[in-house]
C-alpha cells in the first residue's frame, strides 16, 4: 500500500525525496538537503517552478530554508523551517545559511538600512516575523539602531529577541487590521485567513501551522458545535471549509478575507449568514486557543 503524503508538509515528490524518507518511499533520488536562508524581504513559495502558478504561501527574511534541489535554472525546492511548508522559490531569494537569527521584527514592517541613519535610501522593508541577527548596537541623533551581521541596521525597538513571547496573540493579529487580503500571502503587506492566525499565534509562542485545514485539526482545543455555536470569546477560532477567522470579542471577529479584501471585523452572526450564503457554506468547527 502506497502511503499519501501531503506534498505542502513532505519532501517528496515523484523524482525526489529529502533523505529522511528512504523506506517509506522509493523510485526516486534522495537528497541531504543544505541549510539555506531567506535574503529577501520575502519570496514567495509555489507548488511548481512556474511564476504563473498560484503561490502557497512565503518565506520572510531571515527564515531557513532547507533545499533539496537547485533546478540550475534560478530555482531551488525546500522546505521552510518555521512551518515545515515545501515549494518552489527563486533561488537568488537564498544564501548559504550563517549564524541563528536572533531577534525578529515585531511591528508591521520596518526599513532596513545601509548604515544606522533613517536618511539613507533604506535597503528593503521588513515585515512582521522576519528574522535578524543582531550584533550591535548604536544610536545617532537620540535614535537606537539595531546593528545586523550583514552589516545593516534597523531601528532597535522594533525587534525583539526571537524567544520573546507576546502576552496578547489575538492583540498582535489586530494590528494587522486593513492590511490587504492576499491568497498564499504570509506578510504585512498581503496575507490570508490562516496566515493572520498563524503569524500573531507564533509571537505568542504557540505552535501553529500554516493552513487553515491543519490549523482546524492541530491548533487548539475542539469546542462542541453539535448544538450550533457555543458561547464564544477573545481568541476562540471559528472555521469554515477554506476559512478562519478569529474572534475579539463574543460578538465579533477579526478576519483576512476576500469579501472586503482586507483583514477586516465583522459581526459573528453577520459573518456566518453570509459565508454560508456566499462563499464557504456552514461554520466546520470552533476552536480555543489558550486556556
Amino acid at each position: 500500500m502506497t502511503e499519501t503524503l501531503d506534498r505542502r508538509f513532505h519532501p517528496v515528490r515523484a523524482d525526489l525525496a529529502a533523505s529522511g524518507y528512504r523506506g517509506r518511499v522509493s523510485d526516486r533520488r534522495f537528497a541531504d538537503g543544505t541549510a539555506m536562508q531567506v535574503v529577501a524581504d520575502q519570496v514567495a513559495l509555489r507548488p511548481v517552478a512556474d511564476l504563473a502558478r498560484p503561490i502557497d504561501s512565503e518565506a520572510l527574511h531571515g527564515e531557513r530554508v532547507t533545499v533539496y534541489e537547485d533546478t540550475g535554472d534560478g530555482w531551488c525546492w525546500g522546505q521552510l523551517e518555521t512551518d515545515g511548508y515545501v515549494g518552489f522559490l527563486p533561488s537568488a531569494a537564498l544564501a548559504p545559511a550563517g549564524a541563528p537569527p536572533t531577534h525578529r521584527v515585531a511591528v508591521l514592517r520596518s526599513y532596513r538600512y545601509p548604515v544606522a541613519d533613517l536618511k539613507f535610501p533604506p535597503l528593503g522593508l521588513l515585515s512582521f516575523g522576519a528574522r535578524v541577527e543582531v550584533v550591535g548596537r548604536t544610536v545617532t541623533r537620540g535614535l537606537a539602531y539595531a546593528l545586523l551581521a550583514d552589516g545593516s541596521a534597523m531601528v532597535e525597538r522594533h525587534l525583539v529577541p526571537l524567544d520573546h513571547r507576546a502576552e496578547d496573540w489575538v492583540g498582535q493579529a489586530e494590528l494587522f487590521l486593513d492590511t490587504p487580503y492576499l491568497w498564499g500571502g504570509r506578510s504585512s503587506l498581503g496575507l490570508d485567513c490562516s496566515a493572520l492566525v498563524q503569524l500573531p499565534a507564533l509571537a505568542a509562542g504557540y505552535d501553529c501551522p500554516r493552513d487553515s485545514d491543519m490549523q482546524e485539526t492541530r491548533f487548539g482545543t475542539a469546542l462542541d458545535i453539535s448544538q450550533g455555536l457555543p458561547d464564544l470569546r477573545r481568541g476562540d477560532l471559528v472555521f469554515w471549509k477554506g476559512h478562519v477567522a478569529i474572534m475579539v470579542a463574543p460578538d465579533t471577529l477579526l478576519h483576512a478575507n476576500g469579501h472586503t479584501m482586507t483583514v477586516a471585523y465583522e459581526p459573528l452572526e453577520a459573518a456566518v449568514e453570509r459565508i454560508a450564503r456566499t462563499e464557504w457554506g456552514e461554520v466546520t468547527a470552533c476552536r480555543r486557543v489558550g486556556g
